[in-house]
């Protein structure tokens, strides 16, 4: 898979002047793929100065992996909440290079328009690779909420000055729900679809579940071989 080039900005001004500038791009139309043949789940884990991003991908309807990549690194980007995503960027998408198949959906473990700048992880990736792209958060990171119902696929809308930029999903029966937002090249409703299809048994995407525990063995590892 070819990816577009990243800037790499050296400021945090740089880096929203990039969010400016990408932020056109976006493609909010749809519907985007319903039940996707391949799904890739990214994520990254930290500790201190090192990272691994791991990118797992699964057949869509069996749920099985179909491939997997890591890659270890270092952050590319400080500490500023809000643009978590120049930090992970360019292993994630060293990763996502290397892998033999192009998934049809991206879901990433963050947010996409639920974001202060209107344009989370989801967005950035999705932009960069022309894919699909949808977040998923285990959290609120913007907006405001009334709780949805206590049944698996109640939901609820995300407001944010007063704009929907998300919607608060019960993936399974009284269990806290998940912050769906869109990306790139999905509609709400679709991407909303997608989360449950994904969440037979637990509360988080069985992408995100296989991503975060790849990148966190990938970082394991990093670290043993750094000492």
């Amino acid at each position: 898979m070819k990816i577009c080039s990243i800037a790499a900005p050296a400021t945090a001004q740089e880096a929203e002047a990039i969010q400016d500038a990408l932020r056109p791009r976006l493609d909010l139309t749809g519907p985007g793929p319903r039940d996707p043949a391949l799904v890739a789940g990214v994520d990254v884990a930290y500790a201190d100065d090192l990272l691994a991003a791991a990118v797992v991908v699964l057949d869509g309807t069996s749920l099985d992996v179909v491939e997997q990549v890591t890659v270890p690194g270092r952050p590319a980007f400080g500490y500023v909440p809000g643009l978590l995503a120049f930090r992970e960027l360019p292993s994630l998408v060293d990763a996502l290079e290397r892998l033999t198949v192009t998934p049809d959906l991206i879901v990433c473990d963050g947010y996409g328009l639920a974001h202060p700048r209107r344009f989370g992880l989801a967005c950035h990736l999705g932009v960069l690779t022309g894919l699909p792209t949808i977040g998923v958060g285990k959290t609120a990171f913007v907006g405001s909420f009334e709780p949805p119902g206590r049944e698996r696929g109640s939901w609820s809308e995300l407001l944010l000055d007063g704009q929907v930029v998300g919607r608060v999903l019960r993936t399974q029966d009284g269990v806290k729900p998940v912050f769906v937002s869109v990306g790139h090249r999905v509609d709400l409703e679709t991407a909303c679809h997608d989360v449950l299809t994904l969440t037979p048994r637990h509360r988080l995407p069985e992408t995100t579940r296989a991503a975060d525990r790849l990148s966190r063995s990938a970082l394991k590892a990093a670290l043993a071989a750094s000492t």
